[in-house]
């Protein structure tokens, strides 16, 4: 399959990505200038080249014969959606996030100058561009597991003229030879925050990564022990594809379908449960939603330390605390 494009699209495209940035603006996740100038820069329609739509069966693409499907790519491909760009056997490996939840997740990711940035799952290459047009080139190093994943992304990234690391490998033992990291962003879901992060870190490192149906925001400090990072989570939902490789599998407890439909289907109680379906059952997870009044995302955090992490509501060694798998 061709996995790439002449840029013909240029000037159409200059006005579909002026009208996405401006849409995400108006949303509110783009208030940083420096980050406004990339997205107002890098060319996402370089990208995805390809995607799918109506649950897989459908593939727009850049050099589809049919003047209105190439059309319909392009407005496609600066949509503010997440766009399915890799399935196998009918699952979903691999997709171009959502513009306007990128550009928050890169927001609070918080980066100055100078930093250096590990990304893990490289997707369509497009969140790497956006990062290598911040920092550079030499700042950003990309991995993934899959080589196919990994070589597209290379050949978008420098069609679109940038050239970070771009490297095929388990997310989830990190890339040593290109750290230590101030900064490490997750594209995937993870069931454990993996040690090998924070090995890779520098004191004071932030790692921003999806975790249950949420955003985590962990801070990387120096113990007696070693490094250890805590945080909360963030406001904002989040749906990945999980982190394949040495990640561990997440314990699959009772399904909801036997508590109330309201409930069962409720955004922020999905979070808890799935949060915490390594240790409670849905019965217990909706007794404690319920008797601690429906917490946000916010109330919730995860610590990582000696060896161990554990997932808590309102504080790390309060009474509500769940243990996750090692990383």
């Amino acid at each position: 399959m061709d996995d790439a494009c002449p840029d013909q699209f240029a000037a159409a495209a200059a006005e579909e990505r002026w009208a996405m940035v401006r849409g995400i603006v108006a949303g509110g996740e783009l208030g940083d200038p420096q980050w406004l100038a990339a997205f107002e820069e890098v060319p996402r329609h370089l990208f995805v080249p390809y995607y799918f739509v109506g649950g897989g069966f459908d593939r727009l693409w850049c050099e589809d014969p049919d003047p209105v499907r190439r059309a319909q790519w392009l407005r496609g491909a600066y949509a503010d959606v997440a766009l399915a760009t890799r399935i196998r056997d009918g699952e979903l490996i691999s997709s171009s996030s959502q513009p306007s939840l990128m550009a928050r997740m890169l927001e609070e990711l918080d980066v100055q100058e100078g930093q250096r940035v590990l990304e893990i799952g490289a997707g369509s290459g497009y969140n790497a561009a956006l990062l290598a047009h911040r920092l550079g080139d030499d700042a950003v190093t990309t991995v993934d597991l899959d080589p196919e994943i990994t070589e597209s992304a290379r050949r978008h990234l420098a069609a679109a003229g940038y050239h970070p690391a771009v490297i095929t490998g388990d997310g989830a033992r990190g890339w040593p030879p290109r750290g230590p990291y101030d900064r490490i962003i997750a594209t995937c879901t993870l069931t454990c925050v993996p040690q090998a992060w924070l090995d890779q870190c520098t004191p004071g490192a932030r790692i921003l990564a999806p975790f249950a149906t949420g955003l985590i925001a962990l801070r990387v400090r120096e113990g007696a022990q070693g490094k250890y990072a805590e945080g909360r989570f963030l406001h904002t939902p989040a749906y990945f594809v999980p982190l394949r490789g040495t990640q561990p599998q997440p314990v699959r407890r009772p399904h909801a379908g036997a508590l109330p439909r309201r409930v069962s289907q409720n955004e922020l109680f999905r979070f808890l449960l799935t949060l915490t379906e390594a240790t409670l059952d849905p019965r217990e997870a909706l007794s404690l939603w319920q008797r601690e009044r429906r917490p946000e995302r916010e109330r919730f955090g995860i610590t990582v330390r000696d060896g161990r992490q554990w997932a808590w509501l309102d504080d790390p060694e309060g009474p509500y605390a769940w243990p996750l798998p090692s990383g």
